[in-house]
């Protein structure tokens, strides 16, 4: 009897409503010039969980974000090492310690004649390492970000420019960020839920 009451009370409960959790603020700008400018003035002012976004490639973004320059050349390097000498090694095992077999008198390892055995894997590791480097370093596949509710930021991929500051920076205020954004010229700021 008391189960039956248990699930006629669970069918009628009332439904929680979740309240939206603001996770950052949007704002949008017209040029180029406009959106390097302020980038500059965001990094100035002391943010540092905040990125720019634009339909193309943007020449100098990287220093008036104030990007450190990526390790990725050193992950790419370090593998194709690894492809090197492990090529090296299996060449040698392989040919001289485990099936040493002699013809007419020739060496039974020789660099020469695994040169392209040790090139061909150098590549293949350093070709990995840079593709899943970058996946990793990048924290991809990111398959959602609530920027993708916007409809003003769908326009990115279009002729808009954006500056996103999140709210879980040190420095994010909700009213002074967003006044902040206004005062470098943005068109339009919004703030983004979840």
């Amino acid at each position: 009897m008391s189960t039956l009451l248990e699930e006629e009370q669970t069918l009628h409960a009332p439904e929680t409503v979740e309240t939206p959790e603001l996770v950052a603020v949007l704002s949008e700008f017209t040029t180029v010039d406009a959106v390097l400018t302020a980038a500059r003035r965001v990094r100035l002012a002391g943010y540092t969980r905040w990125d720019t976004h634009s339909p193309f490639p943007l020449h100098g973004i990287d220093r008036a974000m104030g990007i450190r320059p990526t390790i990725l050349p050193w992950l790419v390097l370090g593998g194709g090492l690894f492809g090197l000498f492990g090529a090296l090694w299996l060449t040698w095992y392989t040919n001289a310690h485990d099936y040493p077999f002699l013809i007419s008198g020739k060496p039974v390892w020789s660099l020469p004649a695994n040169i392209p055995i040790i090139f061909e894997c150098t590549i293949l590791c350093s070709a990995l390492t840079a593709v899943f480097g970058m996946f990793g370093l990048n924290r991809l596949p990111l398959h959602y970000n609530p920027l993708f509710k916007s409809e003003r930021f769908r326009r990115v991929t279009d002729d808009r420019f954006f500056i996103v500051i999140d709210a879980s920076d040190a420095k994010f205020n909700l009213r002074e960020t967003p006044r902040f954004l206004r005062s470098l010229g943005a068109v339009a700021v919004e703030k983004v839920n979840d």
